[in-house]
Parts: C-alpha cells; sequence; structure tokens
C-alpha cells in the first residue's frame, strides 16, 4: 500500500528493524494484505540501536498496539515485555509485541508457524518465515492462512 493509499479507515500496525522499509518482514505482511485485498498496512519504523531502548519504554504509552519486531531486535525486546507467551519464554525472543491498556506483551511464533506443516523439519527459515506472516494477518486482520501461497509469496 503507497502512502496515498492509507485512509482513516485503514488498520494499522507497525514494524521495527533496521531496514523495516525495505525488508522481507514488510514484503511479506503488506503483500498478504494485498492479495486479499484487505484495508490494513504495516508501516515501518527503521531504527538504529540507539533508538531501540527509548523506542520500546515508551511503545506502552504510544498510539502503537501491534509491533512486529525484526530479527535483530527479537532478543533484546524481550526486557520491555510486561508478559510474554510460553513459546517466547522458551525460544528467548519475540516476533511480535502487543500493547493492551499500557502492558507489552511479547509473542513468538516459532510453534504456530511449525504447526502449519505435517513435517516442518524439512522447511527453511523463509518458508517458516512467511508462515509466521501469515498467522500475523489472520490474528491482526483475519486474513486467510494458505500455506499453499507461500510460494508464491516469497517468489514475488
Amino acid at each position: 500500500m503507497r502512502p496515498e493509499e492509507i485512509k482513516p479507515d485503514t488498520r494499522l500496525c507497525t514494524i521495527l528493524g533496521y531496514n523495516a522499509q525495505t525488508g522481507y518482514m514488510r514484503k511479506y505482511f503488506n503483500r498478504i494484505l494485498k492479495d486479499q485485498q484487505i484495508n490494513a498496512t504495516a508501516i515501518a519504523l527503521n531504527i538504529g540501536d540507539e533508538h531501540f531502548d527509548f523506542t520500546m519504554q515508551n511503545v506502552g504509552q504510544s498510539k502503537v498496539d501491534k509491533m512486529m519486531i525484526e530479527r535483530e531486535f527479537s532478543k533484546k525486546a524481550l526486557e520491555y515485555c510486561d508478559s510474554l507467551d510460553t513459546v517466547a519464554q522458551r525460544e528467548g525472543y519475540v516476533d511480535f509485541i502487543e500493547v493492551e491498556e499500557g502492558k507489552v506483551k511479547g509473542f513468538c511464533l516459532q510453534d504456530a508457524s511449525k504447526a502449519l506443516f505435517e513435517q516442518a523439519e524439512f522447511l527453511d527459515d523463509n518458508i517458516l518465515f512467511a508462515a509466521k506472516m501469515m498467522l500475523l494477518a489472520a490474528r491482526w486482520f483475519d486474513a486467510k492462512i494458505d500455506v499453499d501461497e507461500i510460494p508464491l509469496l516469497i517468489g514475488a
């Protein structure tokens, strides 16, 4: 979605990372939404290490309520979460956060992405990453999950 296409009723979420604007997270996530004609988009926030702490310390009081965390910050984000799901606790990183009533909740989609496939042990990281984007699009914006679409998504 181009900036001029964002309307007052467009639903938003955020991506936080070094190159969030041009990364695969934004590319895959927004492609899923566009292909399914969902009026939502991920707004990317490119930041460096020097701004990460400030951003995360204040996210609970911001207007952000859904944020994907790029890989470079996924471990460091743990310390800013008021709660973590069991997978994030076990794996030691978060894929995304949600803010509810000022509380930051961290989540990891590792198990859920693998559960979409009969033999996940044979899949590469890129396929599992795309599956995570489908899971998030479904969670936040009611997108359909169709793992058969992943080769088209990552090949685009």
